[in-house]
């Protein structure tokens, strides 16, 4: 009886296994097929965007969700094709982010992938003799699956996925999921680079029409410098652009327009042409590059002025070597993506019709130049030929009515008179004189004097200082004087650069109706008592020579200031 039940029971347990494997087979089917619609709804999610950024988010994020991984990242491999320029990550949070410190560049695990760009998978990312292990504060992380992603025949980058939930490796399937994902990625990532490239250079060409309009209503150069370069920032992304010009006397830099970051500290400043990215751009006629702006060795000379930047690229205003009328330099956050070729070539392009702008702009300021010297010319012909012929024959009618007039008071009163416009004469001839004198003949201006010493104490200081000039300093002061005012102004910013660790100068020229007064002011540790003077007193000593004085003062929050003053008729 026994054996006979057993026997029956046979059946059964057949039955239910196979039920069981039956069960087992529809929920694997239901599985793979609710992941193959899953991996759709991922291709059809990505190539609805456009945007880059958020094309590359969306892959990423749909990585991590279709193999259930903990962590998920996307590396965009850099233009040297050795290290990666973007990374992007899931499953960390802004602290830890920062409290891991810079993203990785693509060394360890990171770099097999773009050295060998194959599928990895790793049961154990520490065994991998490739592993350099992680920074401090970095999540421990086991399991690995590794995919790069292709745009058409270039390696765009990789999706990194580690530590699959549940504790489980992760498998052929996993491998095949992401593979496949990679292939849709790979084609929204050239959709949206093809979408990009046409939308920069319809904005390209608007900023080029724009620049067109601006010349044609006859704005001023630096007007126009400045349009030039605030469209350039704003295509480009970046986060400062700054406008160089060459010094022709010494073959270096001024800056001659700044925006963005802290324009102020910037503009004036005179920059090297050996050993910064802006000489390299004018010396080799073409665009130069940089990963990182403010950690390249080769462009550390000048001014420290682009700390926390990083990539940036300086385009010459003109396709001369060494005969560009500027340089553009776009620099871009730190962890910003590097200027690529295809941002080059339409940035090189507008940087050309940028220099054609500056040239007409020069052009039409010489030619507003000659219409002003011929019109002062004309003035001093009239003057000459009209006012002075005029006055000099009512001057001679008045002194021979002065010895008909009998009255004492009236003979008086008309010879005042004729005295009086001999004077007048006097001032028309010289006004003359100062009308036909050329800039050429005279030299370089004290205006020009002066503003090429504050420009060039820029490099010595590290900032550049702040210049006021007021009054008629290119006619009233006499050449001698001017001499030493220049003189004086290089010594006080000299001193300011070697004694007073300023953070901030101010120079001051004014030219009075009988003086020239010279004012330099920082905010430094001021002069100490019992200090060295010999420079001052050379100072003292030539404003002596010229009749005139120098003065120390103390201002109120610190610092020092100086007068340096001379008469406008100084003495021989």
């Amino acid at each position: 009886m026994g054996t006979q039940e057993s026997l029956s029971r046979l059946p059964q347990m057949r039955l239910d296994e196979l039920l069981e494997e039956l069960q087992a087979r529809i929920d694997a089917a239901r599985g793979t097929r609710d992941r193959v619609h899953s991996l759709l709804e991922a291709v059809v999610s990505v190539g609805r965007e456009l945007d880059l950024p958020q094309v590359l988010r969306r892959i990423v994020e749909a990585a991590a969700l279709l193999v259930d991984a903990e962590y998920a990242a996307l590396g965009v491999i850099g233009p040297d094709g050795r290290r990666l320029s973007q990374f992007l990550t899931v499953g960390l949070t802004p602290e830890q982010v920062a409290a891991i410190g810079p993203l990785p560049a693509g060394h360890g695990i990171l770099g097999e992938l773009i050295r060998n760009p194959e599928p990895l998978r790793l049961s154990d990312l520490s065994a991998h003799p490739s592993s350099y292990g992680f920074p401090a504060h970095h999540p421990p992380m086991r399991t690995f699956l590794g995919v790069p992603i292709r745009v058409r025949d270039e390696v765009f980058g990789n999706l990194y996925l580690t530590d699959k939930r549940g504790g489980h490796d992760f498998d052929a399937e996993d491998e095949s999921v992401i593979s496949t994902l990679s292939v849709a990625a790979g084609v929204a990532i050239d959709n949206a680079r093809l979408y990009e490239g046409s939308q920069r250079q319809q904005r390209w060409l608007k900023a080029g029409a724009e620049i067109t309009n601006s010349l044609l209503s006859g704005i001023p150069r630096l007007e126009v410098l400045e349009l030039i370069a605030r469209r350039a920032q704003e295509i480009t992304r970046a986060q400062l652009a700054d406008v160089c010009v060459p010094m022709h006397d010494t073959g270096d830099l001024i800056v001659e327009l700044a925006l963005g970051g802290n324009p102020d500290k910037r503009s004036g400043l005179v920059v090297p042409a050996d050993g910064t990215l802006s000489g390299a751009a004018l010396k080799s006629g073409g665009p130069v590059t940089t990963s990182g702006l403010a950690a390249d060795d080769r462009y550390a000379a000048g001014p420290r002025r682009f700390d926390g930047l990083g990539p940036a690229v300086a385009v010459p205003l003109g396709s001369e070597r060494g005969t560009a009328r500027g340089v553009l330099l776009l620099a871009r956050a730190e962890g910003e993506p590097v200027f690529t070729e295809e941002e080059l070539e339409p940035l090189h392009a507008f940087a050309g019709q940028a220099a054609l702008a500056l040239e007409l702009a020069e052009r039409r300021r010489d030619a507003e130049q000659l219409a002003l010297l011929e019109d002062r010319d004309r003035i001093a012909r009239d003057l000459h030929d009209l006012a002075i012929q005029r006055l000099f024959a009512t001057g001679m009618t008045l002194q021979s009515a002065a010895r008909l007039v009998e009255h004492a008071g009236a003979a008086e009163r008309v010879t005042r008179a004729v005295g009086d416009l001999d004077e007048t004469i006097k001032i028309i001839r010289s006004t003359i004189f100062g009308l036909r004198i050329r800039e050429e003949d005279a030299g370089p201006s004290l205006r020009a004097r002066v503003a090429r010493a504050v420009g060039e104490a820029g490099t010595a200081l590290g900032f550049p200082p702040r210049l006021s000039m007021e009054g008629l300093l290119d006619t009233d002061v006499p050449a001698q004087v001017a001499d030493h005012v220049v003189a004086a102004l290089t010594e006080l910013l000299s001193n300011a650069a070697r004694h007073a660790h300023a953070t901030r100068v101010e120079v001051a020229l004014q030219a009075t109706g009988d003086e020239v007064a010279l004012t330099v002011t920082d905010n430094g540790r001021g002069i100490p008592e019992g200090g060295r003077r010999s420079g001052l007193g050379n100072l003292a000593e030539r404003a002596q020579s010229v009749g005139g004085t120098m003065e120390i003062q103390t201002p109120d929050d610190g610092g020092s200031r100086i007068v340096w003053r001379a008469p406008l008729a100084g003495e021989a």
